[in-house]
């Protein structure tokens, strides 16, 4: 019997890849993202190619309302979710106080809002059914405060800590949460918030290929906490053992020497 991965942010980068390795294992999808043309791509590519059933929706996810709009027309197509993959996102670079608030309140509308409220409505189903899997997608950012990304960096560590709580939460009955901790990787979100930097040129990022494959891994071996990349692990690991007031002194340069 086939199941139903149901991704955001999925018309390109990570989320793309994760459509991708789910439909050749079979499940059928529900994609959610902002173009249309790419969904109605994507949908025509991996249908033809894999033969499942593949359900688009253009929404934006930062919008009122929008979230309980996916969950009715998911609901009224009569389709169950067996994966949930909260995989939509992004990031702003800048000083807090001159940020552009706007822009803030919606990445924390996707970042953790959006995220929070899908969790919340796809779940009950899952404990009814005793069986699913969600796969949050977090950072290595969710390990220490960022200045300069202040907002997002603290975004991705609400992603970290809610994942671990509700992980534990439904533990005993037949769910899993993992929350994905990507490094630098070669998706848009580099082009948009990083800018054209030589020193991002010359870092070494993951794939987007290479960190899907990696997330999908650790959701279906149940993971709790998923930290993709040995030096990721090694530095998430590290800042537990420092002075909080050094480590953030440390990500500030680090921050801005990205983008002299």
């Amino acid at each position: 019997m086939s199941e139903t991965a149901l991704i955001t942010g999925s018309s390109g980068g990570i989320g793309y890849e994760l459509a991708k390795i789910h439909a050749m294992n079979g499940d059928n999808l529900v994609l959610i993202a902002l173009d249309k043309i790419r969904l109605d791509e994507i949908k025509k590519d991996i249908e033809e190619k894999f033969k499942v059933k593949v359900y688009t929706i253009e929404k934006d996810l930062t919008s009122a309302g929008a979230v309980s709009e996916v969950y009715d027309d998911v609901r009224q197509q009569m389709i169950s979710v067996d994966y949930l993959i909260n995989n939509a996102g992004f990031g702003d670079f800048g000083h807090f106080a001159e940020s552009d608030w706007n822009k803030q309140e919606r990445m924390i509308n996707l970042n953790i809002t959006a995220l929070a409220h899908l969790t919340r409505l796809f779940l009950p189903e899952m404990i009814k059914k005793e069986r699913g899997r969600i796969l949050n997608i977090a950072s290595t950012a969710s390990f220490q405060p960022g200045p300069t990304m202040s907002v997002y960096f603290a975004t991705k560590a609400f992603v970290l800590s809610f994942s671990e709580a509700v992980g534990n939460e439904v533990r005993d009955k037949g769910i899993t949460v993992t929350a994905l901790c990507p490094g630098s990787t070669e998706t848009g979100f580099h082009a948009v918030v990083m800018g054209d930097s030589n020193l991002l040129k010359e870092r070494k990022k993951s794939s987007p290929e290479e960190v899907a494959a990696f997330g999908y891994r650790s959701m279906m071996q149940g993971k709790a906490v998923a930290i993709h990349g040995f030096k990721n692990k090694v530095m998430a690991s590290l800042v537990r053992f420092f002075p909080r007031a050094l480590v953030v002194n440390v990500t500030r340069r680090i921050q801005e020497k990205k983008h002299l």
